[in-house]
């Protein structure tokens, strides 16, 4: 059966995209087969994972406007397991053009349904807001993840997002749950680090992932070639750490 998880958090620079591309890579190199759904008009997982959107090429912006076909917009990547759906920056206009349209919190939710069942582990990589790209991809998925970076206001904003998840269990996708926080950029050299881990552990206790990303050049470098750390430094910490997040997440479900 499919797992959807969303990966969100509407504030920026938390390693949401880091996550979405390497985590969908990760489940992908222990075999599972997985998609990864960019879902941000600002389109950095789908240039992170070495797509180029050019013209005539179909988004999940064109997916969501019944335009194509999900073979029409789904890529293929290095990786045997793992397919991409890619976005573009013009995914900004399905706010302004679904503005009167009944259930419009569903439409990512009923464009998808036909092709769950063909993987694993759907992977959603959520725009930093809280918008209705956002409350879609918490509607259509089965869980969310938040990645939490190790540093000074790490918790800002968070109470909003789990305020925006209990309202969407209540009105839209009651099966909602969290998969859990990812602490992430995290440097065993701070203090300040050690703290944030600290204190989201005292918070939140069992919802916290054992697995920790640490801070690694490596992963910003993957980023810039358009790799994923798998495909860029298997050998990496980087990579270590999120194929340590995919065991964990495949021995939770």
């Amino acid at each position: 059966m499919s797992k959807i998880i969303a990966i969100s958090n509407q504030k920026g620079g938390v390693g949401k995209t880091t996550t979405s591309v390497n985590l969908s890579s990760s489940l992908a190199a222990l075999e599972k087969k997985v998609l990864l759904i960019d879902f941000d008009p600002q389109a950095n997982s789908t240039s992170s994972i070495g797509i180029d959107i050019n013209i005539g090429s179909k988004t999940i912006y064109d997916l969501l406007e019944n335009e194509c076909s999900s073979d029409d917009c789904i890529n293929k990547t290095n990786l045997e397991f793992l397919d991409v759906i890619p976005a573009h920056i013009d995914l900004v206009g399905i706010e302004i053009e679904s503005i009167d349209m009944i259930e419009r919190e569903y439409l990512l939710r009923n464009t998808i349904f036909d092709f769950k069942a063909d993987y694993d582990f759907i992977i959603i990589d959520c725009p930093p807001s809280l918008g209705l790209l956002t409350i879609n991809a918490l509607t259509a998925a089965d869980s969310v993840l938040i990645p939490i970076q190790c540093e000074y206001l790490a918790l800002e904003g968070l109470g909003k997002l789990l305020n925006t998840i209990k309202s969407i269990q209540k009105l839209h996708n009651k099966e909602l749950s969290i998969e859990g926080l990812l602490l992430t950029m995290y440097d065993t050299r701070l203090n300040l680090s050690n703290q944030v881990k600290k204190e989201v552990k005292l918070h939140f206790n069992e919802m916290v992932f054992k697995t920790v990303i640490h801070r690694n050049v490596r992963l910003g470098e993957a980023t810039s070639y358009g790799k994923s750390i798998i495909d860029y430094d298997v050998s990496s910490k980087g990579a270590d750490n999120y194929l340590n997040l995919a065991k964990e997440i495949i021995s939770k479900n």
